[in-house]
């Protein structure tokens, strides 16, 4: 289980077509693309009607020769270049709906396999009624606080000591279950310090809206001095007071 810190490792730098980092760098990528197709065909589509709206408008026809080049009621129009435009507006949608279903599937191909194991950060989390638990590469537990560092990639390890729960950070685009007798694998990247909330997204008993954990983003080298404080199998525990009223609400 890898704890070395590699923030600056260019596997997380966003380059090339196919974008790189965290998972938010990666969604919004992929929002923003979308959005943006999504538009430019809007814009292609409304403004080729309104052209097409205005050019054959009522009494729009110049001239006794446009009248009777008209088609009649019942008549195949002609001059259409014999489905050129047809073949070619259908050439190129293709092309670019083939194009934009690869690049998805690349951009989320990335997301499912994650950094590699070398330059992660391992960490057990597990779930109970009403709780969370998280245990480090050297033992050492924490309950209900998960201290990671900034721009290194986290792997967790997720289970459940009871019933279905769900792991998820709504702000570093993370999600998974948790399930007894099973583990699933997950990973993140935080690359700003700060505090965020960890929550359970599964229905798991009275108490499930209480079940939350703190996510502690901390510097790297601040990380490293409080993870070489911890030893070998030390166990933390809330020690203020509105945290062990936390505990305990979520106990009850």
């Amino acid at each position: 289980m890898g704890t070395t810190l590699v923030g600056s490792s260019p596997l997380f730098l966003q380059s090339g077509l196919v974008p790189r980092g965290s998972r938010i760098i990666v969604f919004e990528s992929i929002f923003e693309v979308f959005l943006l197709l999504g538009t430019l065909v809007g814009v292609v589509v409304i403004g080729y009607m309104l052209y097409n709206a205005y050019k054959y408008r009522s009494g729009a026809a110049k001239g006794d020769k446009e009248v009777e080049d008209r088609p009649v009621l019942g008549e195949l129009p002609t001059g259409s270049g014999g489905g050129r435009k047809l073949a070619t507006s259908f050439f190129m949608s293709m092309i670019i709906v083939v194009s934009l279903i690869s690049w998805t599937y690349l951009t989320l191909l990335y997301v499912e396999e994650g950094p590699s194991a070398d330059d992660s950060l391992d960490i057990e989390a597990e779930g109970y009624q009403f709780g969370w638990r998280f245990t480090y590469p050297n033992g050492h537990t924490t309950d209900g606080v998960l201290r990671i560092p900034a721009e290194q990639p986290v792997r967790l390890q997720v289970t459940s000591a009871d019933v279905f729960h769900n792991f998820g950070i709504p702000e570093l685009r993370v999600k998974t279950d948790a399930i007894p007798g099973q583990e699933t694998e997950t990973w993140f990247v935080a690359n700003e310090t700060g505090t965020y909330t960890a929550q359970c997204y599964e229905l798991c008993g009275a108490g499930h809206s209480y079940m939350s954990a703190e996510v502690i983003v901390m510097p790297p080298d601040e990380y490293e001095e409080w993870y070489e404080s911890t030893g070998n199998g030390s166990s933390e525990r809330m020690s203020t007071e509105n945290e062990s009223a936390s505990v305990e609400a979520r106990a009850a």
